[in-house]
């Protein structure tokens, strides 16, 4: 969820069991890991129905809290930073989902581990996220993360999460999305590549290709061939996902030469 303010970390709490329920309702039998369980409505939702729950929270007063209120034999409390803890310590290897509410600081960091480890989840996002998520080419949200989640996720949309469900109240509203990771394999190489591409979107790829050829660290021979061996005309943000990806293997293809 959208964080603001510095209660508990500036944590907007959830406070919608309807939603809880909603978010749990994927968990039934599973072995779960719960990113900042925050106060616990979700994790108590989780407790009745998955079969095991992790749920990490780095801020101390509320892991105690949570300790103090959670009496569950299928609960394990990690009091650690989510993105420092070791994999032992979130059930890596073991856990079947994420289901979280998601503080916007983290949501990038969020998508970005998920599609490392190839783990489903379900979260609740700030609305505005969710819709860069989603984006297609040749519209305004069209960026580097929706490029990122077309090629790496399945995505649902479950519901719309109005701002009211939270207190303190946000100033915006959020959505519950399922994720389902896809087979398409991005290499580190490609990934950079995409990212220095969707820094030029406005520009034709010809362009974007020549103002990242230094970051690229191919030869202007080589970059030269590329522009003239393939339609590079089109504005970056007009390309699909797809498109942008082939393009990524192809230059990185041209580095390992």
């Amino acid at each position: 969820m959208a964080k603001a303010g510095k209660r508990y970390m500036g944590q907007n709490f959830l406070i919608s069991t309807t939603v809880a329920e909603a978010e749990a309702a994927h968990a039934h039998g599973k072995t779960v890991l719960e990113i900042g369980p925050g106060k616990g409505i979700l994790t108590k939702e989780l407790c009745k129905v998955a079969k095991r729950v992790i749920a990490v929270e780095k801020d101390t007063k509320l892991f105690a809290v949570l300790g103090a209120a959670l009496q569950y034999k299928n609960l394990t409390l990690v009091n650690r930073d989510f993105f420092l803890a070791a994999p032992d310590e979130l059930g890596l290897g073991k856990v079947d989902i994420v289901i979280a509410n998601v503080p916007y600081s983290m949501s990038s960091k969020i998508i970005v581990w998920l599609r490392e480890h190839g783990l489903e989840a379900v979260l609740c996002l700030q609305k505005e996220f969710v819709e860069h998520m989603l984006a297609r080419e040749d519209t305004s949200s069209y960026s580097r993360l929706s490029v990122m989640c077309a090629l790496s996720f399945r995505i649902t949309e479950i519901m719309n999460v109005p701002r009211s469900s939270f207190r303190p109240i946000p100033g915006v509203d959020s959505e519950v999305i399922f994720l389902k990771p896809g087979k398409q394999g991005i290499t580190r190489q490609e990934d950079l590549i995409i990212n220095l591409l969707m820094q030029h979107k406005k520009k034709t790829l010809r362009n974007a290709i020549l103002d990242s050829k230094e970051e690229l660290g191919v030869g202007s021979k080589d970059i030269s061939r590329f522009i003239e061996g393939n339609d590079c005309s089109q504005r970056v943000f007009k390309m699909s996902p797809e498109r942008i990806l082939g393009v990524a293997k192809g230059l990185a293809a041209l580095q390992k030469l």
